[in-house]
């Protein structure tokens, strides 16, 4: 399976593969598709070491890496990250963090003893900390596209990035969000549906994807929400999207280094188990419904804080509750981000079986579609 988009970024095949492991990005991308590293939450000093590990087991294939530079956040436009920090930390009420504290302590949550990620929480959830990441991931021949989580990016960054001959991609959840990535000069759109997991608007995939596609005329997109299997890429792409991009699927593959624990709450999630919550980093996300979310969303409880200084909250509980995922109750107050396709995930692939299962359903998908007109 291959298009001009698979020519241009030299994959074999459209399946682009959102992830926060490198043993994913790895073998996605040896199986022919483009993983894509999720860089938020890393320090750069953790992002090198991470590009330095894909980059001498990858061989010649490409990769991606994706940043975070939301199109608004509180403290937009200060480009020094600890003055930033300290502003944010004014605005933080004590109570917002004692609640959180009290919601790991009651769920049997131990204490986290290292500090592995950005001083302070803020992490890469601003264009000051996200910034950093992206000139570490352009140091790196085999990164061939950039892409941005949140928003259209700012457009000298477009070019920054332009500049060295790579390409750059966007999610978005509304035809407007499409046309003001398109007008900056992004290269590739990804329109997210509401079914997706992490950070999602409200609209469904299959009336969303078609209208982006239309709005945006040649500029290739990304059908991505609610992709679980080969007959949902081939509908994607029969919509007229240029390939497809996923995230839930790489959750819980034998290279995903989640925690036995983590694994086994996406296998025994339902597609009803998901909620659309800011309650981890104060933009609507989508995750596993769980104690956690449901205690932010009570009427007596503290209301979760915008983006970054929600995160800043709860970039303890993050760590915590990675580090010991298998302890107590630990996955009942879990950041577990994951889409509807959850229900879809009931046993433990590799990602070359994803990888090719998706292609072989999808071929059988598209007979199928054949054999109809064939019989007309």
């Amino acid at each position: 399976m291959n298009n001009d988009l698979c020519k241009k970024l030299g994959i074999e095949s459209p399946i682009f593969a959102f992830t926060h492991c490198r043993d994913v990005v790895v073998e996605v991308s040896k199986a022919g598709g483009l993983g894509v590293l999720g860089a938020v939450g890393f320090t750069v000093e953790q992002l090198k070491a991470e590009l330095d590990w894909i980059d001498a087991h990858i061989g010649d294939k490409p990769y991606a890496v994706d940043i975070v530079i939301p199109q608004k956040y509180e403290g937009m436009g200060e480009t020094d990250v600890d003055t930033m920090r300290e502003q944010l930390e004014t605005l933080i009420p004590d109570g917002h963090r004692i609640f959180a504290e009290q919601l790991l302590t009651a769920h049997g949550v131990p204490k986290s003893p290292d500090d592995n990620g950005p001083k302070g929480g803020l992490q890469g959830w601003t264009e000051a900390t996200a910034l950093p990441l992206l000139r570490e991931a352009l140091t790196r021949k085999n990164v061939v596209m950039i892409a941005n989580a949140l928003g259209t990016p700012p457009v000298d960054i477009i070019e920054e990035i332009h500049a060295t001959g790579r390409l750059v991609g966007a999610l978005c959840g509304k035809v407007k969000q499409a046309l003001s990535h398109k007008k900056a000069g992004v290269d590739i759109i990804i329109a997210q549906g509401t079914e997706g997991g992490g950070h999602t608007g409200e609209i469904g995939s299959l009336v969303l994807w078609p209208q982006i596609i239309d709005a945006v005329g040649d500029t290739p997109v990304l059908a991505a929400g609610g992709i679980g299997d080969g007959r949902q890429m081939a509908a994607a792409m029969c919509l007229g999207a240029a390939g497809v991009w996923t995230g839930s699927l790489w959750l819980a593959v034998e290279e995903a280094e989640a925690d036995p624990a983590e694994k086994a709450s996406y296998f025994n999630a339902t597609s009803e188990d998901t909620v659309r919550s800011r309650s981890w980093t104060g933009k609507p996300c989508r995750m596993l419904k769980s104690d956690w979310t449901e205690a932010w969303a009570a009427e007596d409880t503290p209301d979760p804080l915008g983006m970054p200084m929600q995160g800043m909250v709860t970039f303890d509980a993050v760590k915590r509750t990675k580090n010991y995922a298998g302890v107590a109750d630990t996955q009942k107050v879990a950041f577990n981000p994951v889409g509807q396709t959850v229900g879809l995930i009931n046993q433990q692939e590799s990602c070359r079986q994803v990888v090719f299962r998706l292609l072989n359903e999808y071929a059988d998908s598209v007979e199928r579609i054949n054999s109809f007109l064939e019989d007309a």
